[in-house]
């Protein structure tokens, strides 16, 4: 008779890692459980392939020439695609299995089944076989060909050497494996179990009681379970059943967990890739969606869907029909993921009048929370153009990477400028591309800021940035986790299902006045300037033939709005603000396809202006043959740069009109834009010259129109700033305005995102030479002067330094031709104002920052965003100085 085995003494490390060796991938997978995950294999019937550089449609890449392929072969190089034909024969023996298409390579890619898209394969996402059947029946078809598009990169990009550096134009991939095999899903299930028991161990800790029987549990489960004996199974599933069925009490915390697929609409890939990305994603999880009906997917972006409409109209389809059954959420109310400060006000609101219409239309409402995870700070303005736009919740996690502080919420209201509120949720594992393991669930509940103020969390799972997303794996996890004693409860949720649980519990909540600045990626306000002198000329272009075609409409009702023409220019510009695009943290080949987008609305919102002009002109001969128009809510009068014949001009003075005119609009044959009053004046005319711009004989130059008086050293630097009527000099004692500064710009790792606090200490001012400093206009409308400096033996600059009669400001229009690397050129206004707040412009509104360094909150501040001005004021008598940045470089990029 057989005796039972005694109890034995347990070493927890032993019996740790005994576990550990029964489900490893690496050790021992000759006998143990991860072994067995897949059965008897065969190679496929025939492999052929087909390389190409384009992104080619399934109908047209299914009749190219495809040659003879094998297991082992190389295809590339990068950003090019290799489409393989697959056919299968699934060996007779194999019915009542479950029978995958085994698939291994380096680039990502997209399985095709008669004629669709079925699933995503990567490596990196841990996407490698397809499923063909769950059980092969008698009758089912034993042949069939697939598909399989494999893009010539990665999940995230293809950098040379590091994740974040320039891609590898010459890299290769290489499929490693293609073959069929039998897919034991009841040893998957016990290897899902075991890895989750394992990690309760861990995460609980030896103090924990729980921690124990879950170590014990899965040590049972290895004495039962013979792996090479199917047989044995069941009593180890037995087990497992038996600790998860233990349920946790009614106050523990509540984790919504929600499907998520980060995509980035252009970083380390070009757009277009995007666009397959969306695919492979998508298709993957609509395939979980079958499988799983509990399960919920929340999608952000709808330039993304709109993509996928136009190009996989069957997938979108799909995609509407899971959206009907709950299960396909689509978030956020915007066009893209926007960065969340360089945009305009304006823009920020095109972002959710786009987004919410697109949501609207397509899936029959629109959205209640604002998703933006990975934008790099968030304008103190954003909670009213939330409200404005329907929005009262808000999702985003990126502040947990903040260097300095901590930031003290995770569920929390946030008060904009105009005391708007809204209900924010930062995920507290501080990811959203959680994979379902026990130390991410222990992590969400320990790591939560509001505990006794917030009992819910969000629980965002799946693969992303690349795309990828959520996995059968994971969801496996999940619901074995669902009211597990010892663990926070687990429920499949939505984002209406989770923050509706944090509203409904939001009494004792507190309330974070102003912006939210991530204490990282502050060059981001910087990286590629022609990128963002792009973004705000396309910005002013499209509110002006918007202004001007209102106008022209109101004049007359036979003029035609383009309607349509504007909402693609807005949607394009609106694309090029996604949050690692108009930043200039994407790879070069973004930043080029952002300027041809950039260039593309320059040239079609000019058309548009001239065909409103004409519209306004009609019939109207003008003076000059001008129009002149001001497209800026508050009176004007300004120097301006007239046309003459022949492509020369001249200057011409606009004086601030009087009540009778109307419209402001000068009618004219040949409309020309420019600047103009409030109620823009109906003629150009002359006015009194002012005095010429004294050069001095030490080489300085003065220029004064009697508001303001600048005096500017032989090398271009100014030494005075007076305000002619009160005498106050604007410029610190002892120091020069208009001093450029070179810094080193050596981060730690996020090159194009971050410029650090250190490199404040590196500063080097860039000395010109006496003797550079000329006169340019010699005074009547305007005076100037111009110098050139050599920033070094590669890099120079230009700058005009210019005075208009009548202007209470001056202005410095400044070219750099710059070459180099990890530099950093600055120039500097030393104010003679003692305040310590200053103002900066944000969108629709202005904010105060600190001037000092008294907290760690304050000098985190280093290096800040702003829009167009900022001012520094004096604490009484309203007396300071301001200043007025536009972008402007030269074809060779600025970047870090």
């Amino acid at each position: 008779m057989a005796m039972a085995a005694a109890p034995a003494l347990k070493h927890w490390r032993t019996t740790l890692e005994r576990v550990e060796k029964f489900v490893s991938p690496l050790y021992f997978t000759d006998c143990n459980l991860r072994g067995r995950l897949f059965g008897a294999s065969c190679p496929v019937a025939a492999l052929s392939s087909f390389l190409t550089p384009e992104r080619l449609p399934y109908q047209e890449a299914v009749q190219q020439d495809f040659r003879p392929a094998q297991v082992g072969d190389s295809f590339g190089p990068t950003w090019w695609t290799c489409w393989f034909r697959v056919e299968l024969t699934i060996p007779e023996a194999w019915v009542g299995q479950e029978v995958h298409l085994c698939w291994e390579s380096d680039g990502e890619g997209l399985v095709w089944r008669d004629g669709e898209p079925v699933q995503g394969l990567t490596k990196e996402g841990e996407k490698t076989s397809y499923v063909l059947t769950d059980r092969l029946g008698e009758g089912d078809p034993r042949s069939l060909t697939l598909y399989v598009e494999v893009a010539c990169n990665g999940l995230l990009g293809a950098g040379k050497g590091s994740m974040i550096a320039a891609p590898d134009p010459e890299k290769m991939f290489r499929l490693s494996r293609a073959e069929l095999a039998v897919f034991h899903r009841d040893v998957h299930n016990l290897l899902v179990d075991l890895e989750l028991l394992l990690g309760i161990a861990k995460g609980l800790g030896k103090d924990s009681q729980r921690s124990f029987q879950a170590l014990y549990t899965a040590n049972q489960m290895v004495n039962v379970c013979d792996p090479a004996q199917p047989e044995t199974f069941p009593a180890a599933q037995a087990l497992a059943s038996r600790f998860f069925c233990q349920r946790g009490g009614e106050s523990q915390h509540t984790i919504h967990a929600i499907g998520h697929c980060h995509i980035d609409t252009a970083w380390l890939w070009p757009f277009k890739e995007t666009v397959r990305k969306c695919a492979r994603s998508w298709v993957t999880t609509l395939q979980l969606m079958e499988q799983n009906p509990e399960f919920i997917f929340a999608c952000s972006q709808a330039q993304q869907l709109e993509w996928v409409k136009s190009h996989y109209p069957g997938l979108y389809s799909r995609l509407q029909e899971f959206a009907s059954r709950g299960q396909f959420v689509p978030v956020g109310g915007t066009w893209v993921e926007m960065d969340g400060n360089l945009p305009s006000g304006e823009a920020m609101v095109r972002q959710f009048l786009q987004g919410q219409n697109f949501f609207l239309q397509e899936f029959g409402k629109m959205c209640s929370e604002f998703w933006l995870p990975d934008t790099f700070g968030y304008s103190a303005q954003l909670p009213q153009i939330m409200r404005g736009c329907g929005i009262r919740c808000f999702l985003t996690q990126k502040l947990s990477w903040n260097l300095v502080n901590s930031f003290p919420h995770h569920t929390f209201f946030w008060e904009g400028l105009d005391g708007s509120h809204v209900l924010v949720h930062f995920p507290p594992g501080d990811s959203y591309g959680m994979q379902g393991s026990v130390e991410e669930v222990l992590k969400t509940v320990a790591n939560n800021r509001d505990k006794g103020r917030a009992n819910h969390s969000a629980f965002l799972f799946g693969f992303g940035d690349g795309g990828g997303g959520p996995t059968q794996t994971m969801l496996d996890r999940l619901k074995r986790l669902s009211n597990t004693d010892g663990l926070p409860r687990v429920q499949l949720s939505s984002p209406r299902q989770l923050f509706s649980a944090l509203e409904s519990g939001s009494g004792q909540l507190c309330t974070w006045v102003g912006e939210l600045f991530l204490e990282l990626h502050n060059a981001t306000y910087t990286t590629h300037a022609q990128i963002k002198k792009g973004n705000r000329e396309c910005e002013r272009i499209l509110h002006d033939v918007e202004l001007l075609s209102s106008l022209a409409l109101a004049r007359s009702a036979q003029f035609l709005y383009p309607a349509a023409q504007l909402q693609r220019l807005w949607r394009l510009l609106l694309l090029n603000q996604f949050h690692d695009v108009v930043t200039g943290s994407c790879i070069q080949m973004v930043a080029e396809d952002a300027m041809h987008h950039y260039e593309d609305i320059r040239s079609c919102g000019n058309t548009l202006l001239s065909n409103a002009a004409t519209a306004l002109c009609a019939g109207d001969p003008g003076p000059e043959g001008l129009l002149i128009v001001n497209t800026l809510p508050w009176k004007r009068t300004e120097v301006m740069a007239l046309p003459k014949p022949g492509g020369a001009h001249s200057l011409g003075f606009t004086p601030s009109p009087g009540d009778s005119a109307q419209h402001g609009l000068c009618s004219c044959s040949c409309p020309h834009l420019a600047a103009a009053p409030a109620a823009p004046a109906a003629c150009v005319c002359s006015a009194r010259a002012s005095r010429p711009p004294p050069a001095k004989t030490d080489g300085s130059v003065t220029l004064d129109n009697g508001i303001i008086r600048v005096r500017l050293d032989p090398t271009g630097r100014l030494t005075s700033l007076v305000l002619v009527a009160s005498g106050r000099e604007a410029i610190a004692e002892g120091a020069v305005g208009n001093q450029f500064v070179l810094f080193d710009d050596v981060p730690l790792y996020w090159d194009a995102w971050d410029v650090m606090d250190y490199h404040l200490e590196t500063r080097k001012p860039v000395l010109g030479q006496p003797g550079t400093l000329a006169v340019g206009i010699e005074g009547g409308l305007r005076g100037s002067a111009w110098f050139l400096l050599q920033i070094s033996p590669n890099s120079r600059l230009s700058q005009e330094v210019v005075l208009d009669i009548g202007c209470p400001y001056v202005r410095f229009h400044t070219e750099v031709h710059w070459h180099e690397a990890h530099k950093f050129l600055k120039v500097e206004f030393p104010a003679h104002v003692r305040s310590s707040q200053a103002t900066y412009e944000i969108q629709f509104g202005h904010l105060q920052r600190p001037t000092h360094y008294n907290t760690s909150w304050d000098w985190a501040r280093f290096e800040v965003p702003g829009m167009l001005r900022q001012e520094n004021h004096l604490n009484s008598g309203g007396r300071g100085c301001s200043e007025q940045r536009l972008y402007h470089c030269t074809p060779a990029q600025a970047t870090d």
